[in-house]
């Protein structure tokens, strides 16, 4: 009873206003289970948040494949594989999902299966190297993307029934802090060689996997109340049928128009590091990077959550607006030539993850808030898959820096985030009062 206390008073401290708590869209029932669920979120998703960054694919894999010598054209799969994986199946498996009642054991089930992969992928840093590591290495990333794309399906509808729309971003920005932590550490061990590189990178993916699997049994421990199940069809015809939501949803294709748009901020970095690899500056690229991410998640995901708990709407304004600031900055500095030197590369680009993290938040937020129980699941996996498609297509600014430049890229993604600024503005103030 004691402990039930305290997790009370904690939960109060931390996320209830003068206004006092109200349950406004989960039932009395899930309301008096919400402070023990609510840990149990933050505890989890920290978890994974924390597993993410000790493999992040466009950072920490890419060296590592890099550094076992495998083929180039297999290190750029990385990015491709782990983004589309995650995101494309999401609109097939939708549909078998919705059967399910309580969609936390599916969660814990995929935590686990990331926690293999991640796991796996040590090993073959330790066997393999060359072409069979890199395919290996390719291969496993597929199959903790494919478990990913599931636990992403099953965690916003979870969350729906079993923490308020007031306080759900809130725990998202809670774990997303208490998970820049551990990047933080990580980062600065890499940045400063405390340890052998090598080690240090293999150490963390055995770490990641250890995160992800325990997890698996807190989120497992949730008291998740039975929920719909209608819509639980033939993958195929459920799928195609979610698409009529595109019909019959303005406010849906426009938040889908708007993260669209917004998928700038998690492209460009590496094309702001090419632009100031060009300019003279020699970052190294695996420590700055992990760390400025992870510092711009640590001071900023709480106060995004916070933020997207009163107006997600606006929380995805004031972020395009600063990616738009920082990119096209960065597109005018590269074309003038004054990125070399100093410290104006690193500020860019920790402004852009500061961004970048309003985004994620403020789109996550906004999403549950604004689905009800019955759509929540299909509204996410119909996004997710559209999102998917555009970053596979995202390839072409690949093409474009090839042939024009990266400051040209990055124009470009100024402008996109300037369009995400409008669409942002036009969509509904989902969080009720």
């Amino acid at each position: 009873m004691a402990s039930r206390s305290t997790t009370d008073k904690a939960f109060q401290a931390i996320v209830i206003d003068d206004e006092g708590r109200i349950c406004a869209d989960i039932p009395e029932s899930a309301c008096q289970q919400e402070p023990g669920n609510f840990f149990k979120h933050v505890g989890a998703l920290a978890l994974t948040k924390s597993a993410d960054g000790l493999i992040d694919p466009k950072l920490v894999l890419s060296w590592l494949m890099t550094s076992l010598g495998a083929p180039v054209a297999l290190i750029g799969l990385l990015v491709p594989v782990r983004e589309a994986g995650a995101l494309l199946p999401q609109l097939l498996t939708a549909g078998y999902l919705r059967r399910l009642q309580r969609r936390k054991w599916v969660w814990a089930v995929g935590s686990t299966i990331q926690g293999l992969a991640a796991a796996v992928i040590g090993l073959i840093a330790i066997s393999l190297t060359g072409a069979a590591a890199g395919w290996a290495i390719v291969l496993a990333l597929a199959i903790l993307a494919l478990a990913r794309s599931v636990c992403s399906v099953c965690y916003k509808d979870v969350l729906g029934k079993t923490i308020d729309q007031s306080r759900r971003g809130t725990a998202t920005g809670l774990a997303g802090s208490i998970a820049s932590v551990t990047v933080i550490v990580y980062a600065l061990a890499l940045s400063f060689q405390l340890v052998d590189r090598m080690t240090l990178v293999i150490g963390g993916l055995f770490l990641a996997g250890g995160a992800w699997m325990v997890s698996a049994m807190l989120f497992a421990t949730l008291k998740e109340r039975a929920g719909a199940t209608a819509g639980g069809k033939n993958a195929l015809k459920e799928a195609l049928h979610n698409f009529t939501y595109l019909r019959d949803d303005p406010q849906l294709v426009r938040f889908i128009l708007t993260r669209g748009l917004l998928t700038a901020t998690a492209l460009a970095p590496p094309f702001m590091i090419a632009v100031g690899s060009e300019a003279g500056e020699g970052y190294d690229k695996l420590g700055f990077l992990v760390l400025a991410s992870a510092l711009a998640g640590l001071l900023s995901s709480f106060v995004w959550g916070r933020l997207s708990d009163r107006s997600s709407r606006k929380v995805l304004v004031f972020s395009a607006l600063l990616a738009a600031i920082i990119l096209g900055t960065t597109s005018w500095l590269a074309f003038a030539d004054r990125l070399a030197g100093g410290y104006i590369l690193p500020v860019l680009l920790f402004g852009l993850m500061i961004a970048y993290q309003g985004v994620r938040l403020g789109r996550s937020t906004h999403l549950v808030d604004m689905a009800d129980e019955d759509t929540r699941a299909a509204y996410t996996a119909l996004s997710n898959t559209v999102i998917g498609l555009l970053l596979l297509a995202g390839g072409v600014f690949s093409l474009v820096a090839n042939w024009f430049g990266g400051e040209v890229v990055l124009a470009i993604m100024a402008g996109m985030s300037g369009l995400a600024i409008l669409a942002a503005w036009g969509l509904d103030e989902v969080q009720r009062e």
